[in-house]
C-alpha cells in the first residue's frame, strides 16, 4: 500500500529541520521632504536620516509580534509645495504605508496631516514648527521639535535682552512656517519691551529684495529678523551687504543650516547671524549626537544640515511603538506611539504630550564664525 505524504507550506511559515521560520513582516515607512527645488539640500538631509535608520533596523533583525520585520522606505518629494505635498501623501496612503515620517515644511505638513488622519496613519514630522500642525485634534500627528511659539518667542526675547536690539525689523516669506515664526518673534520682542520698526514680506521663491531692504534701511534697524528658509536668506544677506546694511540678521531653524554661508556667498560677518534650531542636547547627551554626525558623514560623505538626526529618531520611535504593540498595524501601534516617554534618542530624551508635541522641547542658539556654525546656548 502506497502512502502519499503531503507537505503543506503555509503562507506565513515554512518547516525546516523541525523549526518554524516566520516569514518576514514587511513594514512600509513613508518619508516626504523637498528633494527638488531651493531647499533640496535640506530635504535630502532628511531622507538620508531616514535611510540610515531603516538600514540599521534591518541589520538588527527587529522582531514585531514574533515575526522578523523587513523595513522598506517609500520616499516622496513634495518640493515644499502644499499641492505636491498632499499628492505625495495620497500616494503613500494608496501604497498602504504603516506610518509616515514628514513632511519637512509646515506648509506641506499641515494639509497632508488631514489625509493621514482620515486614513488612520501615524505621522511624525521631524521639523514642522507651526503650532497649527498639532492643534487640529488629529490623534495621528506628532512632532519631534519645539514649535514656533517657543522658537519665535525665545528669539524675540534674545533679540532684546541679549543682543540689545533697539529697532527691530521683521520680514517673512508668507509660508505657514515663515509667517508663523515671524509672528511669534514679534510677540516675543513686544513682551520683552522691544520695538518693531517695520514688517515686510516676500515669498519663498524670491531672489530680489532690494525694494523691501531699501524701505527698511530708512528705518535704521539694528536687527533684521527673517521668517523663512536658507535658500532665500542667503541672497537676502548678499543684498544687505550691497546696500550697506550692517544690522544683525536673525532667523529660525529654516535658515540655521550648514549651507547658509555658501548661499550668502561670503557676505556674512562673524557673529552677524543669530539663529535657532528647534532641538538640541546638553551634557552627557551630546556624545550620542556627535557620534551620529560622524557616522552620517562616513556613510553619506556629507555633513548633517539640520534635521537628519530628528528624522533618524522619528523612525526609531515609530518602530519602538510597533515592537511594544506587537504589531505594525497603525490602529494597534498608534496608542503606544502616543504614550512614548523616556525614549533615549540621538536628539535627547523623547516623550510626547497629549497633543503630539515633544515634551520639554529644546532650542539651540547658533551664530556663524569663519563660515561655520558656532553654538551659543541650549535653552528650554
Amino acid at each position: 500500500m502506497q502512502v502519499k505524504l503531503k507537505l503543506i507550506v503555509g503562507a506565513a511559515a515554512i518547516l525546516m529541520g523541525g523549526t518554524v521560520l516566520a516569514q518576514d513582516l514587511v513594514v512600509k515607512i513613508g518619508h516626504v521632504a523637498p528633494t527638488s527645488g531651493g531647499i533640496a539640500h535640506l530635504g535630502k538631509d532628511n531622507e538620508m536620516g531616514a535611510r540610515m535608520a531603516i538600514e540599521e533596523l534591518n541589520a538588527k533583525g527587529v522582531m514585531i509580534g514574533g515575526r522578523k520585520a523587513k523595513f522598506e522606505l517609500l520616499a516622496e518629494d513634495d518640493a515644499a509645495d502644499p499641492k505636491q505635498g498632499t499628492a505625495a501623501a495620497q500616494k503613500l496612503i494608496d501604497s498602504k504605508v504603516n506610518g509616515v515620517i514628514g513632511h519637512l515644511n509646515s506648509g506641506t505638513t499641515i494639509p497632508a496631516s488631514k489625509l493621514y488622519s482620515d486614513n488612520g496613519i501615524p505621522q511624525i514630522s521631524p521639523s514642522a514648527t507651526n503650532p497649527k500642525y498639532t492643534r487640529n485634534g488629529y490623534k495621528t500627528a506628532f512632532r519631534m521639535v519645539a514649535d514656533d511659539v517657543h522658537l519665535g518667542g525665545t528669539l524675540g526675547k534674545y533679540a532684546v535682552t541679549q543682543l540689545k536690539g533697539k529697532s527691530i525689523a521683521v520680514i517673512d516669506d508668507r509660508t505657514a512656517y515663515g509667517q508663523g515664526v515671524a509672528d511669534e518673534f514679534e510677540k516675543g520682542v513686544a513682551a520683552s519691551g522691544g520695538k518693531t520698526v517695520g514688517r515686510e514680506f516676500t515669498n519663498d521663491k524670491a531672489t530680489d529684495f532690494t525694494a523691501i531692504l531699501t524701505s527698511l534701511k530708512a528705518k535704521k534697524p539694528d536687527i533684521i529678523f527673517f521668517g523663512g528658509m536658507d535658500a532665500v536668506a542667503g541672497p537676502m544677506l548678499r543684498q544687505m551687504k550691497q546696500l550697506g546694511i550692517t544690522a544683525k540678521f536673525m532667523g529660525g531653524d529654516g535658515i540655521c543650516s550648514g549651507e547658509l554661508p555658501k548661499l550668502a556667498a561670503g557676505t556674512m560677518a562673524d557673529s552677524q547671524v543669530v539663529c535657532a534650531e528647534a532641538g538640541g542636547v546638553e551634557g552627557a547627551e551630546k556624545a550620542g549626537l556627535e557620534k551620529f554626525k560622524v557616522d552620517f558623514k562616513k556613510k553619506f560623505n556629507a555633513d548633517v544640515q539640520i534635521y537628519a538626526p530628528y528624522v533618524y529618531d522619528a523612525v526609531n520611535v515609530m518602530v519602538a511603538a510597533m515592537v511594544k504593540a506587537g504589531s505594525a498595524e497603525p490602529a494597534k501601534y498608534l496608542p503606544e506611539l502616543a504614550k512614548t516617554a523616556g525614549y533615549k534618542g540621538v536628539t535627547g530624551t523623547i516623550a510626547f504630550d497629549d497633543k503630539g508635541d515633544i515634551k520639554n522641547g529644546a532650542l539651540t542658539l547658533y551664530t556663524y564664525k569663519a563660515g561655520k556654525r558656532d553654538q551659543l546656548a541650549v535653552v528650554r
